[in-house]
């Protein structure tokens, strides 16, 4: 199976270590999945990730990048404890799925809002979300897909709004039943989006 080993973001690692991370070396490991900071690419936020078990160079223009020693596993003050999820924006979700299965990442599951649906895919250590229109019209298919941003299983939320303060929005329900999420501030000087999930029950 496709595995997440890491994502590549342009944070700094003191903006991650002042959210409460434990941060060395550039890096912090969350469960799993390494999160390196400081990179560069050719997006701001997650510039590129690391996934194990594949054969390719590229996934519909979301750059992958070579395999590096993963970080030792850390307790993170702010108790965060996995990557829960990675968000990507296609405009064309026929092209992006395509790519994702010639690569061995199949869909699992697909949730439609309104003109907009969801693509579940699994890549072992976490989920990837594909967003992009449920029917896309002529002309709107062009561009690759590109890094939306990620979300992290916090082991209590509350907890965290409260060490987080307005850096953080106010946890309110999640569209998953019986979760709570909410979304890092710009306040807190991040490059990519974040948003905390409480674990699955």
């Amino acid at each position: 199976m496709a595995t997440l080993r890491a994502l590549h973001l342009t944070d700094e690692p003191a903006a991650w270590a002042a959210l409460g991370f434990a941060v060395g070396g550039g890096a912090c490991a969350v469960g799993p999945v390494t999160l390196r900071l400081g990179r560069r690419g050719a997006a701001t936020g997650i510039a590129a990730w690391e996934v194990g078990g594949i054969g390719a160079s590229e996934l519909d223009g979301l750059p992958l990048a070579s395999e590096e020693p993963a970080s030792p596993p850390a307790t993170h003050p702010n108790g965060v404890v996995a990557v829960d999820h990675v968000v990507v924006t296609t405009p064309d979700r026929a092209r992006t799925e395509r790519a994702l299965a010639a690569a061995g990442i199949e869909r699992r599951r697909t949730r439609r809002a309104g003109e907009t649906s969801q693509d579940f895919y699994v890549l072992d250590t976490a989920v990837l979300e594909v967003v992009g229109p449920a029917e896309p019209r002529p002309g709107d298919d062009a561009g690759a897909a590109a890094f939306w941003g990620l979300a992290l299983v916090a082991e209590d939320i509350d907890a965290l709004a409260a060490r987080l303060g307005d850096r953080l929005s106010a946890p309110r329900d999640a569209v998953q039943p019986g979760r709570r999420f909410a979304a890092v501030r710009p306040a807190a000087g991040l490059d990519t989006r974040v948003a905390f999930l409480s674990p699955r029950r």
